[in-house]
């Protein structure tokens, strides 16, 4: 038996042993699952929020439906109107508008 036979043999064992299904990779993600959660938020739409929280770098947190909102050069307490800039999964950041 040469080197490849004995290749082509031992991937015929592996596609029997799965029944006939490909097996994926160890790195792969099962992405079948995963919910895509639509965004109350969209870019260019203006809010009033209160800002509840602070990050470490000093941006306010605002919550609209659930959604992390970072605003810039605010405070706790503060009750600001702002227009959204960017958006990702979990949040998005806005600017003040005056």
């Amino acid at each position: 038996m040469d080197a490849n036979n004995y290749h082509r043999c031992r991937k015929r064992k592996m596609v029997d042993k799965s029944m006939g299904r490909k097996r994926s990779p160890r790195n792969a993600k099962n992405r079948s699952g995963r919910r895509v959660k639509k965004r109350s938020v969209e870019i260019g739409n203006e809010y009033e929020v209160d800002i509840t929280e602070i990050t470490p770098n000093g941006a306010g947190i605002a919550i609209i439906k659930g959604f992390l909102i970072l605003v810039d050069d605010t405070k706790v307490g503060d009750h600001v109107k702002v227009k959204i800039t960017k958006t990702y999964r979990m949040n998005a950041e806005a600017e003040i508008v005056t």
